[in-house]
């Protein structure tokens, strides 16, 4: 195992700020060299984690949507045969060289990289409950063969692969095992401030006070199917400040409200909340 001192301490980048957790966490993933698989409602900033640690290492960031019908084999690499109908067809191309059509996916990109990358594996939890240990084979032997063309893949550099969920599903104990894990809570006012400030400098502190005290509201209303998110907040503010509005007050014709709101029962819901004496109960 390589010298732990040879990996810098993840501390966050000037625009991604963390807690000493989450630092503690990826520290012990680059340390053991084991994914990390973090958690946490949407707009947390999971997915921005990975670029941060990308950029934090200087390497190059690779990502991998997981999407319902994903295959663990989708991240290696794909045959492409129907380019290769095509070509025999209508292309002047050598159709007898298979390795013109295999395309390696994100996973198989990591592996065959002369540098270490960044491999986030976004949403893991979206595919097939057998999708995470179809992945555990590869991700502990960093190696797969191609069984086309009968060649092996091993990786040079062992990537520091980032992999998110989003709690839909149980992911199984194997799987687990084999990850460091961490749940990124949602950032308090004192964090979020710091959070604005980054994209939003000089903002008044007037309008920010404001704004953090209706967004925490918004959020704690109990009623909501879907509360608003770091994301949200940043562009809801973004659009106040170009609109030069200085003064808020929660009510349902609260500015721009869709930026924050994205889901027509919701409105409703703060419609109903605001009707008994104009007053915000959660």
């Amino acid at each position: 195992m390589s010298d732990p001192t040879s990996f810098p301490r993840f501390t966050g980048t000037d625009t991604y700020l963390t807690s000493e957790a989450l630092e503690a966490a990826v520290t012990c993933a680059l340390v053991l060299k084991r994914p990390l698989l973090v958690k946490g409602e949407p707009g947390t900033g999971k997915t921005l984690l990975a670029e941060a640690v990308a950029k934090a290492l200087g390497a190059k960031l690779l990502t991998w949507h997981v999407k319902s019908t994903t295959k663990a084999q989708d991240g290696l690499y794909v045959y492409d045969t129907v380019q290769r109908l095509y070509d025999s067809r209508f292309g002047d191309g050598d159709v007898k060289d298979i390795r013109r059509y295999i395309r390696l996916g994100p996973m198989g990109q990591a592996f065959a990289s002369t540098e270490r990358v960044v491999l986030l594996i976004d949403e893991v939890d979206k595919a097939d409950i057998e999708f995470p240990n179809d992945l555990l084979h590869e991700l502990d032997r960093m190696r797969f063969r191609i069984t086309e063309v009968d060649e092996e893949v091993v990786a040079k550099e062992r990537p520091v692969v980032i992999i998110t969920s989003n709690n839909e599903k149980e992911l199984p104990d194997a799987f687990l095992r084999r990850c460091v894990f961490h749940f990124i809570d949602f950032p308090d006012q004192e964090l979020m401030r710091r959070i604005v400030a980054v994209h939003h400098p000089g903002l008044d502190e007037a309008l920010l006070g404001q704004a953090l005290k209706i967004f925490y509201e918004l959020r704690d209303m109990k009623r909501l199917r879907k509360r608003p998110s770091t994301s949200e907040l940043v562009d809801w503010i973004a659009v106040l400040r170009a609109s030069g509005i200085a003064n808020l007050q929660l009510s349902d014709k609260l500015p721009f409200l869709g930026t924050l709101l994205k889901k027509e029962q919701d409105l409703v819901a703060l419609a109903d909340q605001l009707s008994g004496g104009r007053r915000f109960r959660s």
